[in-house]
């Protein structure tokens, strides 16, 4: 900071919301780019779909119990994380630590799920070598897998933040990028449901 900043209070007390603004910013341009790479991963999977070389199709390896399952999971994940906005805004840190708590566990059993999906699938002969379609489906839903349990590990570390630092401006701040992440991958599967799983298995 410089010695200008530190003697106009009022340079300081701009330069902290401008940062903020520009990382939000940063933070949808890098969304952005992920919604071109899910497209782009939608696309493939709408062309390799019906590419089974003779394998398994969708309604032979897909279980809706399961889907299900995961599908609530997850949203049930978007609803607590949203909570924990509201307690964020009524400054409550026990609180948002908690309803953050609740949302890592939810997310959890969704990649909990999913990875016994994978294995059950493997083991019946339905791994991603198997064929194009299988291939365009195991990249798709693990990207998403991935990028899921990357906002674990997120969630963990502003957990830890919350607890050591309180809700000041930076927490609260990365707190709200990690909200517009976590639904965007509720989107996203909302998506994957829709155009993978419900056609595969009807």
């Amino acid at each position: 900071m410089s010695s200008d900043a530190a003697i106009d209070p009022g340079i300081s007390g701009q330069a902290a919301p401008d940062a903020h603004e520009q990382r939000a910013f940063g933070f949808w341009l890098y969304l952005m780019s992920d919604a071109i790479i899910f497209a782009l991963l939608f696309a493939t999977f709408a062309v390799m779909v019906n590419n089974t070389a003779g394998g398994p199709a969708g309604k032979d390896v897909f279980s809706l119990s399961s889907t299900f399952a995961e599908t609530m999971l997850l949203l049930f994940s978007s609803l607590t994380f949203g909570l924990a906005t509201l307690a964020t805004k009524a400054e409550k840190s026990g609180r948002v630590l908690a309803w953050l708590c609740v949302t890592f566990l939810l997310g959890l059993g969704f990649i909990g799920l999913e990875i016994r999906e994978f294995a059950d699938m493997v083991e019946a002969g339905a791994g991603p070598d198997r064929s194009g379609f299988l291939s365009a489906f195991f990249t798709l839903v693990g990207t998403h897998g991935l990028h899921v349990s990357f906002g674990l590990i997120w969630i963990l570390i502003m957990a830890c933040q919350i607890a050591v630092k309180g809700l000041s401006v930076p927490v609260v701040s990365r707190l709200s990028r990690l909200g517009l992440f976590w639904h965007f991958l509720d989107i996203v599967w909302i998506g994957i449901f829709s155009v993978v799983y419900l056609p595969g298995i009807l």
